[in-house]
């Protein structure tokens, strides 16, 4: 980036710093502050003055140090080398900051975010001579054995292809020219540029019609999210936000998954640190890694670069996306987001709004979650993709009316409510199946090869969630006069609600075979569950006990399902046959 202009600072306040004689800046463009050149953006101007954040701590930065202009917008590094990288909010590499600083980021550091002397060998897809536009992929580089890295033409950029040749390359060497129309001739290198606060371009938004599966059963059966569509997961300290983004990001069947770790405490970004890099992805035996990019940007590093990782992995999420692939893109937690830019705006002597947030928290949550979607590629060869985004979001004390929570539901499509009394009686994921909802409910048939099987699914879950609204409403009842005092079809109500809520919604993340669960197997155990239910109904109105069904051997054999590994789904569709069996047995003068 080249320097355009300089001025003086003449006013410091936390992380914003006001400086003036910055005539011909312009909004959002770097800014290197202070005798360390530490690196900020411009948030607001007055004249020749101008209101910077900046990235890094500003202690010692005084009156009368200069402010270096560089005259481009905070912008990413995309290209081969992102995969299996760690960040911190504003790309640059933890790894290699360790290595050449030690465990603290000297102020000031500037190394870029794609490694300048790794090559990579890359293979053209198209012939020289062919015709090309922004967004038309012209050549791949295996980044990683789970990521074939797709090099598309720049924005702006059409025209012919000269001088593209298979061979090893830097990020910054010309793999090829195109001879633009207007005579110019433009490069074409591995690694391309991007303004993370703006959205990359696309050619057309599809319907999110297909599900994004998780290995989570409360998610996938119930409150599924779809390929490029929004969830949220609100709650407070000590539901499992956390736990259930590392699940989703572990298991989650998207090609890439961007982990965002936004103003969190450090111990849950060190565990996400030293977990990921030892994960196997499930899909293909690799490295979970060969797959992943990681922000940490914990709670003790600087305000501004918490506001600011945001946009940074999203722009690369939609980099991803634009190749053709189904991204995630977890970010946690919003709430630290939004409270950064609180801060910056008290600071910049804004007015304030509800809680303190700024008057456009709503519009710039809005605008985050507005980037996912199911989308036209520009360029050739035809191509979706899809970016799918799941925050986290802390409300003090758990408030769900906090200005978070609710500037986020306006917008989100799917809502997993983490309630503290859920996680109290040890039931995790602590998602609560009665305040929960999602709008891709109607795409769960989708998922199946077979469409009769894909309705059945849509039919029980929708049985289910009647049988767990039936049990809220006799809890009271049973709590007052015992469980007794209720009819037996209510009896049975009551347990098969048991079965569901501990045999199939809770689901333990740290069990081999239960931590993930695939949409097959939640459909046999599903049916196995509704199938006691339905024939426990019939034995009662045959004169059975209610107590003889429940003590039957068959019901310990759905408690136990979970535990019966993918290979062996067969011993799950078997319980049907022993559930008629043994419950038929109880009544044989009737039959």
């Amino acid at each position: 980036m080249s320097e355009t202009s300089s001025g003086r600072i003449v006013k410091v306040a936390g992380p914003v710093v006001v400086a003036e004689g910055m005539a011909g800046a312009r909004m959002y463009d770097v800014v290197r502050v202070g005798e360390e050149s530490l690196i900020g953006e411009i948030v607001e101007l007055h004249g020749n003055k101008a209101s910077i954040q900046v990235y890094e701590d500003t202690v010692g930065v005084g009156p009368g140090e200069k402010v270096v202009n560089t005259g481009a917008p905070l912008s990413v590094e995309l290209g081969p080398g992102l995969i299996s990288s760690i960040y911190d909010g504003i790309q640059r590499p933890l790894q290699q900051l360790v290595e050449l600083q030690g465990s603290n980021i000297l102020r000031g550091s500037q190394i870029p975010g794609l490694k300048r002397d790794v090559k990579w060998h890359f293979t053209p897809t198209i012939e020289n001579g062919t015709a090309v536009s922004q967004g038309d992929i012209v050549g791949e580089v295996q980044e990683s054995t789970l990521m074939l890295h797709k090099i598309m033409v720049p924005l702006g950029i059409s025209g012919t292809v000269e001088g593209l040749s298979e061979g090893e390359y830097t990020v910054e060497e010309v793999i090829g020219t195109v001879k633009q129309e207007n005579g110019e001739t433009a490069e074409l290198k591995l690694m391309q540029k991007w303004p993370v606060r703006t959205p990359r371009r696309t050619k057309a938004r599809l319907a999110p019609n297909e599900v994004l599966l998780t290995g989570q059963r409360v998610v996938d059966a119930f409150f599924p999210i779809s390929k490029g569509g929004t969830a949220c997961v609100p709650g407070p300290f000590g539901t499992g936000k956390t736990v259930v983004q590392h699940q989703l990001a572990k298991w989650v069947n998207a090609d890439v998954v961007v982990y965002v770790g936004c103003g969190e405490r450090g111990n849950e970004m060190t565990d996400v640190l030293m977990e990921f890099p030892e994960l196997k992805d499930p899909h293909s035996g690799e490295a979970l890694m060969k797959r992943v990019v990681l922000f940490a940007n914990t709670s003790d590093m600087p305000v501004a670069a918490r506001e600011a990782s945001v946009y940074t992995g999203i722009t690369i999420a939609e980099y991803f996306r634009d190749m053709g692939y189904s991204v995630a893109m977890m970010a946690d937690s919003t709430s630290r987001w939004a409270e950064a830019m609180r801060e910056i705006s008290t600071r910049l002597e804004e007015m304030p709004a509800e809680e303190g947030y700024p008057a456009y928290l709503g519009a710039r949550i809005a605008s985050f979650y507005e980037r996912a979607g199911r989308v036209q590629c520009l360029g050739g060869p035809e191509r979706e993709g899809a970016l799918s985004i799941i925050g986290a979001v802390s409300p003090p004390g758990g408030d769900l009316s906090d200005s978070v929570v609710q500037a986020t539901l306006h917008v989100v499509k799917v809502f997993w409510s983490l309630q503290a009394k859920l996680a109290q009686q040890r039931h995790f994921p602590a998602i609560d199946w009665l305040t929960s909802y999602s709008f891709y409910k109607q795409y769960l048939s989708g998922c199946f090869e077979d469409k009769i099987k894909g309705e059945k699914m849509m039919a029980m879950v929708q049985e289910s969630m009647i049988l767990l609204e039936q049990e809220a409403q006799l809890a009271e009842i049973v709590r007052l006069v015992g469980a007794e005092s209720i009819s037996a079809n209510d009896r049975m109500v009551l347990e098969t609600s048991k079965c569901l809520r501990e045999d199939f919604l809770h689901q333990n993340a740290f069990h081999k075979v239960d931590t993930h669960t695939s949409i097959e197997k939640q459909y046999e155990m599903l049916k196995a569950i509704l199938h006691f239910h339905n024939q426990g109904l019939a034995a009662i109105e045959n004169g059975v006990e209610t107590s003889d069904i429940f003590a039957l051997d068959v019901r310990n054999e759905i408690s136990r399902c979970s535990f019966i590994p993918e290979e062996d789904i067969d011993k799950i569709s078997a319980i049907c046959d022993t559930i008629d069996k043994q419950t038929k047995a109880l009544y044989p003068m009737a039959v």
